[in-house]
């Protein structure tokens, strides 16, 4: 029997499919030349980066990209946007009850605490996960946000389906510690690649700015690494790695894709150390730190 988490994997090319045909109808999302917050925990952090790293690349506007705990007071935007799967996390829901700008939320879940504090709210239903260990709700919510913004999904969305049942390169399992490495927006998913690494597989794993990889990081590097890139690799880069004797892997499909097979990495690196997914070590689905009031006016 697959776990929560296998089965939500392999789900993630159907939920970007209806993401994408949600995107031109989704009112609340960032207008061009907006100054805009992205803020979000743990995964949907790493996807509030990707975010803003696409957005601004492409000159729509201002893009910050923080963790909820850590967004300046007193900054002034035109939109703050929060990520949160469940809707419940306590970082999250003090932010949206502090701040003054207009905000949107993208959630799973539209009845939970965060959709009735923000003045809009992107309900994604169908990627919500009973799994704790994310990974469809997250990608979709990017998928959403990447559709938003005019990328043709389609072309990623049938590199997806392959994906998720496809080969995983070869001898990276054997491996023991695994960095992931990305540019620009795939910073924010080497992040996130890196993280499943340790929710799922309690793995060593890092991540860093391919170009900030030279200046340190690259000395841990031998022949129990797999060095990952996400997106296209600085050059020069891949053969110095390979010098060290870390496995190279970089794809040559979407990096959104390259993530599916990073997360199925972390699962069949669960599964050789008889770990399981659905219970990761320490964690929970949502930090909650206290009850929440939730405001009688909804979205």
């Amino acid at each position: 029997m697959s776990s929560h988490v296998e089965a939500e994997l392999a789900d993630q090319p159907n939920c970007w499919r209806r993401a994408a045909s949600l995107a031109a109808a989704a009112h609340g999302l960032p207008e061009p030349g907006a100054r805009v917050a992205v803020v979000g925990c743990g995964t949907s952090w790493f996807m509030a980066q990707a975010y803003a790293g696409l957005r601004e690349a492409r000159g729509l506007g201002h893009t910050d990209a923080f963790a909820a705990s850590e967004m300046p007071a007193g900054r002034d935007y035109d939109r703050v946007l929060a990520l949160t799967r469940s809707g419940t996390t306590t970082e999250v829901l003090d932010l949206l009850s502090a701040v003054n700008a207009p905000t949107t939320v993208i959630t799973g879940v539209g009845e939970a605490p965060a959709a009735a504090l923000a003045d809009t709210a992107i309900v994604l239903d169908f990627a919500h996960e009973r799994s704790v260990v994310q990974t469809r709700f997250a990608t979709t919510t990017l998928a959403l946000l990447r559709a938003h913004l005019g990328d043709d999904l389609d072309p990623v969305i049938a590199q997806g389906g392959y994906a998720v049942a496809a080969p995983l390169p070869a001898g990276a399992v054997n491996r023991s510690q695994f960095t992931f490495l990305g540019t620009g927006w795939t910073i924010g998913l080497a992040n996130e690649a890196a993280l499943k690494m340790r929710e799922a597989a309690l793995a060593w794993s890092e991540s860093y700015p391919a170009m900030d990889y030279r200046h340190g990081p690259i000395a841990i590097t031998d022949e129990q690494s797999v060095v990952w890139m996400l997106g296209a690799a600085p050059e020069g880069l891949a053969e110095q790695v390979r010098a060290t004797g870390g496995l190279w892997i970089a794809q040559d499909l979407d990096p959104l894709v390259s993530l599916i097979y990073a997360q199925r990495l972390a699962l069949a690196l669960a599964a050789v150390r008889s770990l399981d997914p659905d219970v990761p070590r320490h964690l929970t689905s949502s930090v909650i730190l206290r009850s929440f009031p939730v405001p009688d006016t909804h979205y």
